[in-house]
């Protein structure tokens, strides 16, 4: 079974539904690239999935350890390069609660650091990857 279906929309837009959920997300290409920059272009996609993916690991191993990560937050950046137009560097920025101790800092860092996506990225994306426990 396909995990998504995506319909080209036309100018430049596609409508991809999670198969399992309905969900759908759309896509524009940017406006540097022929776009409208209505939506997420898929590089943007790519950079949001890096942050999703460590906050969501870090969910996991904080509630393995009955860690409360609730109200963190997150940013994201994309550096693009145009020979060949491609991503260079996703920048992500944590806001996690300041209360957590050493040893849980370390542990939700590597978890984040090992997610599925981080792994799967060329390694000439570089990921620069900040925790700043200020919450």
């Amino acid at each position: 079974m396909p995990t998504a279906s995506v319909r080209y929309a036309g100018h430049l837009r596609t409508e991809a539904t999670h198969v399992a959920s309905g969900t759908t997300i759309l896509t524009d290409a940017p406006l540097d690239n022929h776009g409208r920059g209505e939506a997420f272009s898929p590089t943007d996609l790519v950079s949001a999935a890096l942050g999703s993916c460590m906050m969501t690991i870090m969910g996991i191993v904080a509630e393995r350890h009955g860690l409360e990560l609730a109200g963190t937050t997150f940013e994201v950046a994309k550096h693009m390069v145009a020979e060949p137009r491609r991503i260079a560097q996703i920048d992500v920025q944590f806001h996690l609660p300041a209360a957590l101790g050493a040893k849980e800092r370390v542990m939700l860092e590597n978890a984040a650091r090992t997610c599925p996506v981080a792994l799967s990225l060329n390694p000439e994306v570089r990921q620069e990857v900040q925790f700043i426990y200020d919450l």
